[in-house]
């Protein structure tokens, strides 16, 4: 712990007077944090998209029946930063300078962690953290432009987008594991078929599935809005099947899933690999703009 505290002794200099004594705790949410996390994260309702979707869901910033929750650093009683621990780590307002204490309380909560993902400042420093507390990151996608688009896209929609039906989850779900296993390099089965699933069967229902069948039954395309609020939607899981690529049908699609986000908040989001600059240029015609840069830890 005092290793921990000289680390973040800087960013305390720079809080308070040198008189006045350290007031740093950190400790798991519960219900009654709930009014001061959603105050926190809505400094920044794009960025902290996630979080915010998860409060509007559940209600709470307590723990789940699955025993993901919220660590929360505070500043003489104060929420000064936090991060979501569940199946992955998502900071909150989160200051590089307390990445110690965090990773300290994530490690010693005993979770494994998929990923580490957010404003790439915080997500760098907690790998930093969580690398000399023995948790070895296999890939870490530093550049992740965090991008918006506000108001109509300005390539005309696809019309053959539709929102995903259950009737199709059989073609969906092939198609949606196709993308994970593209994008991460190993399937989202290999934990168990069911929980991932779940989840495809979740979005589906509450409407957040888009997807292209054709008169064959392919999935053409498909995309998810993985967080929403009333404010924000941040767009997931972006993928053209391999058959119909170089077709140059990516940006029209992409306008179809913002007409289709707008209709539920105003803003929509979503973060892209740097390296990937087709997907970035795709992205740009359709209208959307850099507000940020994200990060990503695979582990």
């Amino acid at each position: 712990m005092a290793k921990m505290l000289s680390r973040v002794a800087p960013w305390l200099a720079s809080r308070r007077d040198p008189a006045d004594p350290a007031g740093l705790s950190v400790r798991m949410l519960d219900g009654q944090d709930t009014p001061a996390l959603k105050l926190l994260a809505q400094q920044d309702p794009v960025t902290n998209v996630f979080i915010l979707a998860h409060l509007r869901a559940t209600g709470t910033a307590g723990p789940t029946s699955g025993g993901a929750g919220v660590i929360g650093i505070f500043d003489d009683g104060v929420l000064a930063g936090a991060c979501w621990a569940g199946a992955n780590l998502v900071p909150v307002q989160l200051d590089p300078a307390l990445a110690p204490l965090v990773a300290e309380a994530a490690s010693s909560s005993g979770r494994r962690y998929a990923s580490a993902f957010g404003p790439a400042d915080a997500v760098l420093a907690l790998n930093t953290e969580l690398a000399e507390l023995g948790h070895r990151a296999h890939e870490v996608r530093a550049d992740q432009p965090l991008m918006v688009i506000e108001g109509p896209p300005v390539v005309q929609p696809n019309p053959g987008l539709g929102l995903g039906n259950i009737a199709d989850f059989d073609r969906i779900l092939p198609a949606c594991a196709a993308m994970f296993e593209e994008e991460v390099g190993y399937s989202p089965y290999l934990g168990g078929r069911e929980f991932y699933s779940r989840r495809v069967e979740g979005l589906i229902r509450q409407g957040h599935s888009m997807v292209h069948l054709n008169e064959a039954g392919e999935v053409v395309f498909k995309a998810e809005l993985g967080a929403v609020t009333e404010d924000v939607t941040q767009i997931q899981g972006v993928w053209m099947n391999p058959l119909f690529r170089g077709q140059g049908l990516s940006a029209s699609y992409m306008s179809a899933v913002v007409e289709k986000a707008q209709q539920i908040a105003p803003v929509t989001s979503l973060y892209v690999n740097g390296f990937n600059t087709r997907a970035r240029s795709t992205y740009e015609r359709v209208g959307f703009r850099q507000v940020g840069t994200f990060a990503t830890v695979l582990f």
